[in-house]
């Protein structure tokens, strides 16, 4: 049976005709943010093999603004008949939550979880001027020397910026946190010499690693990446636990029949098993969500957890929403 025909056949459970023909027209999913961006590439590659599947377009609408915030509240406000999806990430599900103290949505209320898409890590890259050739030998200094190395991040709030306070209470080693507006002057500052290292995306880091203009020190995921596979982990090097992921995930706004999403998830599971997908991915240093994480289940364990990881790094920054 193909797998259009198998999908058509979640879809017979939903009550009425018209539901039970879904998708009869083009489906919407918000991206939060400007095109371009991890969220938007990869949100792209999974829903054209997506839209091939049901037989319908997927349409991609840029809604930016508030850092996420209007992207997430256009599409939790939606109606919840299948015809609206929001690709949503860290900034929208997980910091601003945090970080806002009137936001108009909540992550786990107002949406239908259908399932994580990937995870992106962060990594700790140095400065061209610095020696170190680990973790273990950048925190003998930074010990040494409390408060003397200085580490960037995109932006305060970021997966990135959480991370480092997070791994400043699990090692003490004091790094004084960089905050900048976004990636592009945090790379020429980098470079430049302007501070010591930054935690980044390792899309943003990756190719000044095979370019030879800074050195990725370790990475924070559970395990080794394929693009990487000389870097260790902070796990590794003697940090247990640590992880700090950014991710792409896919929802629906609550109510959204059932059968809607287990098509939906289907189709998803099927899209990031195939080559141009995983290919994507790969150059963006993604690594595509397990089935078992590509499921509403998944993602909402995977969103509570990290809801957590973010208040508990907030408190530790001494952020409080505003």
């Amino acid at each position: 049976m193909r797998r259009r025909d198998t999908l058509g056949l979640l879809l017979t459970a939903l009550p009425g005709a018209a539901h039970a023909a879904w998708p009869e027209r083009a489906v919407r999913c918000i991206v939060p943010f400007a095109a371009g961006g991890n969220t938007d590439i990869m949100a792209r590659a999974v829903l054209a093999q997506v839209s091939d599947a049901l037989g319908k377009p997927f349409v991609i609408e840029n809604r930016v603004g508030g850092g996420g915030t209007l992207g997430a509240e256009t599409a939790a406000r939606a109606a919840p008949d299948g015809y609206t999806l929001l690709a949503g990430s860290g900034g929208s599900l997980t910091a601003n939550p945090v970080l806002q103290a009137n936001l108009s949505y909540d992550p786990l209320r107002d949406f239908a979880a259908v399932g994580l898409l990937a995870r992106v890590p962060n990594v700790l890259v140095l400065a061209p001027r610095r020696t170190e050739r680990s973790w273990p030998e950048l925190l003998a200094i930074a010990k040494t020397r409390p408060g003397s190395l200085n580490i960037a991040s995109p932006a305060i709030g970021t997966t990135a910026h959480f991370g480092l306070e997070l791994l400043n209470h699990a090692t003490g080693a004091g790094l004084v946190h960089v905050p900048y507006r976004g990636g592009s002057s945090l790379v020429a500052d980098l470079i430049a010499g302007n501070f010591d290292g930054a935690i980044v995306e390792l899309t943003t880091a990756l190719p000044l690693q095979q370019d030879g203009k800074a050195r990725i020190l370790a990475i924070a995921a559970e395990a080794r990446v394929p693009q990487l596979p000389e870097v260790p982990t902070f796990i590794e090097a003697g940090v247990p636990g640590f992880t700090a992921t950014s991710f792409t995930a896919l929802l629906a706004p609550a109510g959204t029949p059932d059968a809607i999403i287990a098509a939906l998830r289907e189709a998803c599971v099927a899209a990031l098993a195939t080559p141009a997908v995983r290919q994507r991915f790969a150059g963006l240093g993604a690594t595509p969500a397990t089935p078992a994480e590509c499921s509403p289940a998944g993602l909402r364990a995977y969103l509570v957890a990290e809801l957590a990881r973010y208040r508990e790094a907030a408190a530790l920054a001494g952020l409080r929403p505003q």
